[in-house]
């Protein structure tokens, strides 16, 4: 048998990229070995992965040489980067730099970057449409990253760029979940008004990327974009309804109103929201739920993720 080709993946412990290895490993006769890259070899879930048979490498964005090291010999490698550890779109470009230029020196035949718009490209620092924040960011988690894409672009490696969706799992762990109003009602709050959320299940992400470097280069130099499903906020209660047995309403709020709420993160995601929402037609029309399921055959729907989560999501 050929020898399996390596995908190095970063944030391998983390929501897309332990779904990218997850989907290697559920794959033996795909030609492919996952080479899990993380910062503690020895936590739990590095440990886990390693019994299931992923080669565990330690390395860090912060440390390029790491990088550098844990890129060598592979054949591709999957570049994700957690904006929400930091705050801090200039981290998050450092860390896209090391990552693009650890692959330049290692040779690797496919890169795929996990990234978003840069969303002054639709609207500038001059449109006070919305705030700017940090006097040069509009949306600062989505900016930075599309402003990382020319990193990979410009030292000619062979990339795929892959624009993400929305996280349903933020509905456990982001507190973006129903939560009970005065009136002791559920209810989801999103600024969205009746446009589509184009969302996925993070561990999906990581599958279709796995799907694209099965594709081999036919991605390469090209930009894609995935969903699970584009849905409104309406919508989203309904299935919540049906999921808990018990009435979950949509409130839809004003950009100003969500950045007002004045959790971490508030006005850089009321941005984000207003963004989706203005430019809606573009947003969804960049995700495609049928490309998404051509890659991953076993891509989840709302129903199907709440199905197996609804008991993970906190209410309160």
């Amino acid at each position: 048998m050929a020898e399996k080709k390596i995908i190095a993946v970063v944030g391998a412990t983390g929501a897309q990229g332990g779904g990218m290895v997850r989907a290697i490993l559920g794959d033996p006769n795909g030609g492919f070995a996952a080479r899990a890259l993380t910062r503690d070899v020895n936590s739990e879930k590095a440990w886990a992965l390693a019994q299931q048979g992923a080669e565990v490498v330690a390395a860090d964005v912060d440390d390029p040489q790491s990088l550098k090291k844990a890129f060598a010999g592979a054949y591709g490698a999957f570049c994700v980067t957690f904006y929400w550890a930091h705050f801090s779109p200039d981290k998050e470009l450092a860390e896209a730099a090391s990552m693009a230029q650890a692959a330049k020196d290692a040779g690797l035949k496919h890169v795929i970057w996990s990234t978003l718009e840069d969303t002054r490209q639709w609207v500038p620092l001059s449109d006070n449409r919305m705030p700017t924040l940090m006097g040069k960011y509009k949306v600062p988690h989505f900016d930075a990253k599309g402003e990382a894409n020319h990193l990979f672009r410009g030292l000619g490696l062979p990339v795929t760029l892959l624009l993400t969706s929305f996280y349903w799992d933020n509905f456990i762990y982001f507190g973006s979940g129903p939560k009970k109003g005065p009136d002791g009602k559920l209810a989801i709050t999103f600024p969205m008004d009746d446009k589509k959320l184009p969302g996925i299940a993070a561990e999906d992400i990581g599958k279709c990327a796995y799907g694209i470097f099965k594709r081999g280069p036919e991605f390469i130099g090209k930009t894609v974009g995935i969903a699970g499903e584009h849905l409104t906020g309406a919508q989203m209660a309904a299935a919540f309804t049906k999921a808990l047995g018990q009435e979950v309403r949509y409130n839809a709020v004003t950009p100003d109103e969500y950045r007002s709420f004045g959790f971490p993160g508030a006005d850089d995601l009321g941005n984000m929201f207003q963004f989706k929402r203005d430019f809606n037609d573009y947003f969804c029309g960049a995700r495609n739920p049928d490309f998404a399921r051509s890659l991953n055959p076993e891509l989840q729907t709302f129903d199907a993720w709440l199905a197996r989560n609804k008991s993970r999501i906190p209410l309160d």
